[in-house]
């Protein structure tokens, strides 16, 4: 009991320790910093405003650790080993109420973006409004000569302009937007693009994204560096040049075999519809839809029938797996037919994609992350052994990079790996000391 009591006390102290030592890097930096929230996109925009600033100076981007820890560890460690940075873009998610207040008040946003606001994290939020009001804390956060960056098509996001206490710039495809997009176009394997019309002009925009949707992370992004100086050939430049971040409806093409639009690092209700009209237009000569879990809704299962509706009128065959395989509510007919399959693990799916795919058919693969779907088409391109149906990792199977190693074997290869680095380490110390003694 004592010992825990005083682990707990050193955790404690180690704790406010780096936040006071995070405090005072942040006093004493002289880069630009951008929080970028929102319940969908930030991810995306926060890495696609990094690529593109990287071309003016040096940036850390901050991208998925999207807690307090993570701020605290950028700013105490990773940026003093970075030496002088010219501009910090950090992602702030929210996952309970108060978790972006600490965030921003840490970060002190030079420039707060937000691209949307929808209804996550039930069981915390449980209403649109409260969500609202745990993004509009970054907005809150900025000095009085800062910049936010608003979704003008979004209430719950031009509500927050009125506790803005800088400057303000709208984006959107509203007509009384700052920045409006117009002609949003793509239809696989045709990527998105559009046009930005603002008072600096026209330009026309070609992103590497395969759906419509992307349209407004990629905006967000955009805006924000022509904001602050970034001259739109260069943004179009660095566009050119960005790859997409990892089972975020990202493309995977096997020579001989099929294209995978991989989006598997989540699944909140509200996006369903959204990747099902990315698929619905779609050019391929055979389409299917392999569902898995979805997240963050308050109901009945009814939503997973739903879901079976919509995918049945887009995809000629749909695949159901994991835990709620069972309840799309198809038909016998569908069943018997094999327009619907229910199979209970990634392996599974797998094997019957491997031994029934179609050269340049396009799968979808759609699923919150803790069933790591994107083993389905990591398979085609690596040796996968690790095929538990949920090992509890939060992190990508791409982030873990284990998924060669059975899961049973992880502990036991992280052990040898650990080892081994300390093998080599002390090495290199006996290589730098001289064991004889000079005459």
């Amino acid at each position: 009991m004592v010992e825990v009591s005083l682990r707990q006390i050193r955790n404690d102290l180690g704790w406010r320790l780096r936040r006071y030592r995070a405090e005072r890097a942040r006093a004493r930096s002289k880069a630009t910093f951008i929080g970028i929230t929102g319940s969908s996109g930030k991810s995306t925009a926060t890495s696609l405003l990094g690529h593109i600033l990287a071309a003016q100076g040096t940036v850390h981007t901050q991208v998925l650790a999207n807690t307090l820890k993570a701020l605290v560890r950028t700013l105490y460690k990773r940026m003093k080993r970075a030496g002088k940075v010219d501009y910090v873009v950090f992602e702030a998610g929210a996952f309970e109420p108060g978790s972006i207040r600490g965030m921003a008040e840490m970060l002190k946003p030079d420039v707060a973006v937000v691209t949307m606001v929808r209804l996550e994290h039930v069981t915390q939020f449980r209403t649109i409004e409260a969500v609202a009001q745990e993004k509009r804390a970054l907005v809150d956060a900025l000095s009085p000569g800062g910049l936010a960056i608003l979704n003008a098509d979004d209430p719950h996001v031009l509500g927050m302009a009125s506790s803005a206490r800088g400057r303000i710039a709208t984006f959107g495809q509203s007509e009384a937007a700052d920045y409006r997009v117009t002609d949003v176009q793509a239809a696989y394997p045709d990527l998105l693009g559009f046009s930005l019309r603002w008072r600096g002009g026209t330009i026309d925009i070609r992103t590497p994204f395969p759906g419509e949707h992307f349209w407004l992370p990629a905006a967000a992004a955009i805006v924000t560096a022509l904001e602050l100086g970034v001259p739109p050939e260069q943004v179009a430049a660095r566009l050119a040049s960005f790859e997409p971040l990892p089972n975020r409806c990202m493309v995977q093409t096997v020579d001989g075999g099929p294209q995978f639009l991989v989006d598997t690092a989540k699944a909140p209700w509200h996006s369903i519809d959204i990747t099902m009209d990315m698929m619905r237009k779609a050019s391929a000569a055979r389409k299917r839809i392999v569902l898995g879990q979805i997240s963050d809704y308050v109901g009945s299962s009814r939503k997973y029938a739903t879901a079976y509706g919509i995918a049945r009128d887009i995809a000629d065959e749909v695949i159901y797996t994991g835990d709620n395989a069972h309840r799309s509510r198809a038909s016998q007919a569908d069943r018997d037919s094999g327009r619907l399959l229910e199979l209970r693990t990634p392996k599974e799916v797998s094997d019957h994609i491997k031994e029934t795919a179609v050269p340049g058919e396009l799968i979808l693969l759609k699923s919150s992350s803790n069933l790591h779907l994107e083993r389905v088409a990591l398979a085609w391109t690596h040796d996968v052994r690790c095929w538990i149906p949920a090992c509890g990792k939060k992190e990508s199977c791409q982030g873990c990079g284990l998924y060669e190693v059975p899961f049973e074997e992880h502990k036991s290869f992280l052990a040898k790996r650990r080892l081994e680095r300390r093998r080599r380490r002390f090495g290199w110390l006996l290589g730098g000391v001289s064991l004889t003694r000079r005459s």
